[in-house]
């Protein structure tokens, strides 16, 4: 493993997998868009009843997004002979709302869209914990837990998708659509006022007040997926319903930064990893008239990454790199409610 001492080493080795991400991603994105630009359907084609504008249209939706028994969580092992893959982890509950916009701009054939979320500051909902096992994997001696406050944190994502269902022969009230894009997060995380036992009874429980740790985790997906609008106003006799569905998987990258208030020095440790993640979603949307609908989308995302470890602490000179038992994953449950309106 190449330190991040030598500077230049570690550059070379962080930069070559992000690149041929963003260069995949790219592509695929030109590949879904490029038959708009290179093939016109013929005339008369396109069904009247697929809701294809023929002339662009821009909406733009205030979004509010509660996350729910989510959370994310690393852990690393021993790099130290038996090399024990489970040393310590650390779990950050994510159950918090969210406020921002989401914006879509719809040709004929294609559509891009951008939504931009922002945390509401406040504590989690639930307790960090952070869990050690010194003397084995079987055996827990140190677990904690604490309040968590939610500093400013993001959540962003771009997509393009492409109206194929008419090139299927699909009936008009079923849209299919590939779609590519990026997703970024970002959280930033405060714990504090924890206490922690020593389970192995050697000492009693010690009380944490203040903050105690600063977490920084960054997410980077990048995605390919499908998603369908299938309209509901025959089968309910509800006019202008219509049910989303969307299934993505990306390739992902995170990265970390965690440090310890609360430990002799300045103590640091970060992680990048690399891994895959899975979403899906499903929602309801009726129009309301005038250029104003209303949305309702539930969403459900998992990844799980693994990679490199490093522990930093130039108080003692210590600087070391591994990858024994590095693992970064999340769970993210949430329900969106989005009033838009279409100009």
């Amino acid at each position: 493993m190449v330190t991040w001492a030598c500077n230049d080493m570690a550059f070379t080795v962080t930069t070559s997998r992000p690149f041929r991400a963003r260069c995949s991603i790219t592509l695929i994105v030109f590949l879904l868009l490029f038959p708009s630009f290179a093939v016109e359907a013929p005339a008369g084609t396109f069904e009247e009843e697929v809701s294809a504008p023929l002339t662009p249209s821009f909406s733009v939706g205030a979004k509010i997004r509660y996350l729910f028994k989510s959370y994310t969580s690393y852990e690393f092992g021993d790099p130290y002979f038996p090399y024990q893959e489970q040393l310590s982890r650390l779990e950050f509950p994510l159950d918090t709302w969210w406020a921002g916009l989401d914006m879509r701009l719809r040709f004929r054939r294609f559509s891009v869209g951008l939504e931009a979320l922002t945390s509401v500051k406040q504590n989690a909902h639930g307790e960090a914990e952070d869990s050690d096992w010194e003397s084995g994997p079987d055996d827990k001696t140190t677990y904690s837990t604490s309040q968590m406050r939610v500093a400013p944190s993001y959540m962003v994502r771009f997509d393009a998708d492409l109206e194929v269902s008419d090139w299927l022969g699909l009936p008009g009230w079923l849209k299919i659509r590939p779609l590519g894009g990026i997703r970024y997060q970002r959280f930033n995380l405060v714990n504090h006022d924890g206490i922690q036992y020593d389970l192995t009874g050697a000492s009693g429980n010690t009380l944490l007040p203040g903050e105690g740790i600063r977490f920084k985790q960054t997410y980077w997906h990048y995605f390919v997926g499908l998603r369908s609008t299938i309209d509901l106003s025959r089968p309910t006799g509800i006019p202008s319903l219509t049910l989303n569905l969307q299934a993505d998987w990306a390739y992902v990258e995170g990265m970390n930064e965690d440090n310890h208030l609360q430990r002799a020095g300045r103590r640091f440790t970060y992680e990048d990893t690399y891994g895959e993640a899975w979403h899906f979603s499903m929602g309801l949307k009726k129009e309301l008239g005038k250029g104003f609908s209303m949305g309702l989308d539930g969403d459900y995302l998992t990844l799980s990454t693994t990679g490199n470890h490093r522990l930093l602490n130039r108080t003692f000179g210590m600087d070391m790199s591994f990858s024994n038992g590095v693992r970064v994953w999340s769970d993210q449950l949430s329900l969106s409610l989005t009033l838009e309106y279409r100009f």
